[in-house]
């Protein structure tokens, strides 16, 4: 079978040219896009959905350790019993995804389906193969014996540069269909819980958030209050652990939804029709059960961009830039969310404060080059330039630092200097003073 989808590899060209929200903005698109693929795939050939369970059968409970890199949870995982691979968990993706192609190669994966995922113009087409049935174990003891993926015939999506460490696929909602999961951020640790030994947990420090299924992914509707003197509008929102971002809302799923008086307009990627265009800026306020959060940044992309690829009517997403403020608890077969705040809650939301976005490469990840610096930004200013490789930060080397402790050096300290050297592509070393600046 050929599907031919002119988006993706129009999408993934926009990875090398927008600022870190919106290239996490415009993986979402692509995976979406690949997700919306392998479910017309798996609808035509009738997949069933994977089980997970716990490998001991009494067992009441497994731990799972993962990493949180970037907002993201990362996981090691043995597919066909060899491994350990690292894979994103995402309930924002209904199918899981293989984008490492070398795996199959190593483990000499059946091919169900074939697809070609092609570009437009000059751009060479990208083979995606449907996996129908993989053997699922992540480290802890939680398994499934026939899982399908889709996998890519090329990491055209490069999440290993953007992560800062091996990346080797996501996977996607079906994790949590069987099973309870409660997501620690604090000590880095998924609990894996069958609903026959559950016991939800008691406390007026819970608040429990009513979830709908539908179509594989969970929903809540939560109460967003725009503005300072504006009630509580209730929006439905899908939970999204693969979102690294905090909220995302599309002002046209709703006429009361308007654009915040303080915004800065971004492009998001490139979809079937051309940019996929949006707004960084903040509402007044998230109500997650009795927990208000305030001022969460929030993305607001253009109407046309995103509703054509909506298959259940929604006003955005939750992203793991709030969850990951709580001890979180995934209950899907009880159709509820349970939140606890942890020692994250009261830390504040904040946008990139320098101005350039950084890829890592080379060993280990630690080699960092600047993929683009926004202009008038606080780099651009200090005259620092894309395709520079980031040298030293304040006279200490940069390898010594994973791309998650940038990140956070990024986005903290409105004022703050970073004395930096970076050297350019012809290998002159260069040194200039980056004043942070919080833009919105």
């Amino acid at each position: 079978m050929w599907i031919r989808i002119r988006a993706f590899l129009q999408v993934v060209a926009r990875f090398e040219v927008g600022g870190a929200a919106r290239r996490w903005a415009a993986w979402l698109l692509a995976t979406w896009l690949l997700v919306g693929l392998l479910e017309t795939a798996a609808a035509q050939v009738q997949v069933p959905p994977p089980v997970f369970r716990l490998l001991r059968p009494n067992a009441k409970r497994a731990r799972v350790p993962f990493l949180l890199q970037r907002n993201l949870i990362v996981i090691e995982t043995l597919l066909n019993g060899q491994g350990p691979y690292n894979f994103l968990l995402d309930t924002g993706l209904s199918i899981s995804l293989i984008t490492d192609p070398a795996i199959g190669t190593d483990l000499q994966l059946p091919i169900a389906g074939r697809f070609l995922v092609s570009g437009a113009g000059e751009e060479s087409p990208v083979e995606a193969f449907q996996v129908p049935g993989v053997s699922v174990e992540l480290e802890g003891g939680v398994v499934a014996s026939q899982a399908p993926f889709l996998m890519l015939s090329d990491d055209v999506l490069n999440l290993s540069g953007y992560v800062g460490m091996p990346i080797h696929g996501l996977l996607g909602a079906d994790v949590f269909r069987n099973l309870i999961v409660r997501v620690d951020v604090e000590e880095q640790r998924l609990t894996f819980q069958p609903p026959a030994a559950y016991r939800a947990p008691r406390g007026r420090r819970w608040a429990h958030l009513p979830l709908t299924l539908e179509g594989r992914k969970a929903y809540l509707t939560l109460p967003v209050h725009l503005s300072a003197d504006s009630p509580g509008l209730p929006l439905k929102l899908v939970l999204d652990t693969g979102a690294g971002h905090a909220l995302s809302i599309e002002t046209t799923s709703d006429a009361r939804l308007e654009l915040p008086a303080q915004r800065l307009r971004t492009q998001l990627g490139r979809g079937l029709n051309g940019n996929i265009n949006g707004y960084l800026g903040r509402v007044e306020a998230l109500q997650l059960g009795q927990y208000r959060i305030p001022t969460p940044l929030t993305s607001f992309p253009d109407s046309a961009d995103v509703a054509a690829r909506a298959e259940v009517f929604r006003n955005g997403n939750l992203g793991f830039e709030v969850l990951k403020r709580f001890t979180t608890i995934i209950d899907y077969p009880h159709n509820q969310l349970l939140l606890r705040p942890n020692s994250l809650f009261s830390d504040p939301f904040e946008h990139d404060m320098c101005g350039f976005d950084l890829l890592a490469f080379g060993f280990g990840y630690r080699r960092y080059r600047l993929l683009r610096v926004e202009p008038n930004g606080p780099a651009d200013q200090a005259g620092l330039k894309a395709d520079d490789e980031l040298v030293s930060i304040n006279l200490i080397p940069t390898e010594v630092f994973t791309l998650n402790q940038i990140n956070r050096m990024l986005h903290s300290g409105n004022g703050r200097q970073l004395l930096v050297v970076v050297r350019r592509a012809d290998g002159e070393l260069y040194t200039a003073t980056v004043r942070l600046k919080r833009q919105i």
